[in-house]
């Protein structure tokens, strides 16, 4: 490792974000560059009706100040944390001299911004051809194969929040997962998931 990029790393500050806490606010003006070192975040917006809607939701090692700070002055969404989550911030005048000055650096960026972008864009894609059925089982099968690895967890958003985040009422949700549920699909002890027909979830996520 290069002595830029050392300073770098040393450079960083680690400010932990309990559970709930919006860290970032819409409209906030960009002065340092975050990533999530761990625990888990939402990206969010409120549209100019008042409704909140979620973008994406990070997972250790993502990006958090990715999706704005080349071409914004000011957020245009918030993050709050939905886990106890570990935030590493860097000063923007350091990330800035890095990027002229490290080549390596910089194709980092590009890929991973370009990479940021595009799962939010394929994820949102995705949603809009899917049923509500397709959609709530995209939901389930991420936390289950991209944050907890394992066929039972504790959910780690409400409802709510999955109505946000798939455009359907709550009421929807409810209904949606009390199906799975009667078709065997899932056992469901409050907020805990336990995936018990992963195939038939995976059938419906992809063929709805």
């Amino acid at each position: 490792m290069g002595d830029d990029l050392q300073d770098f790393c040393d450079a960083r500050m680690e400010v932990v974000i309990p559970a709930g806490k919006k860290f970032i606010k819409q409209g906030d003006e960009i002065g340092t560059f975050k990533y999530l070192k761990d625990g888990l975040i939402k990206l969010h917006r409120t549209n100019t009706s008042g409704k909140e809607q979620i973008i994406s939701f990070g997972k250790p090692m993502d990006f958090v100040s990715i999706h704005n700070i080349f071409s914004e002055t000011h957020y245009t969404y918030s993050v709050t944390a939905i886990q106890k989550s570990t935030i590493c911030t860097f000063d923007m005048c350091l990330i800035m001299d890095l990027l002229r000055s490290n080549g390596t650096f910089a194709e980092r960026i590009i890929k991973t911004t370009s990479i940021a972008s595009n799962r939010i864009l394929s994820n949102s894609l995705n949603m809009i051809g899917k049923s509500m059925f397709g959609k709530v089982a995209s939901v389930l099968l991420f936390f289950h194969e991209k944050v907890f690895f394992t066929y039972g967890f504790e959910l780690p958003i409400s409802r709510k929040e999955i109505a946000q985040y798939t455009g359907l009422s709550i009421e929807t949700v409810i209904r949606v997962i009390s199906e799975f549920r009667r078709d065997g699909l899932l056992k469901v002890f409050g907020k805990r998931i336990e995936i018990i027909d992963k195939d038939g979830l995976v059938q419906i996520h992809e063929n709805s």
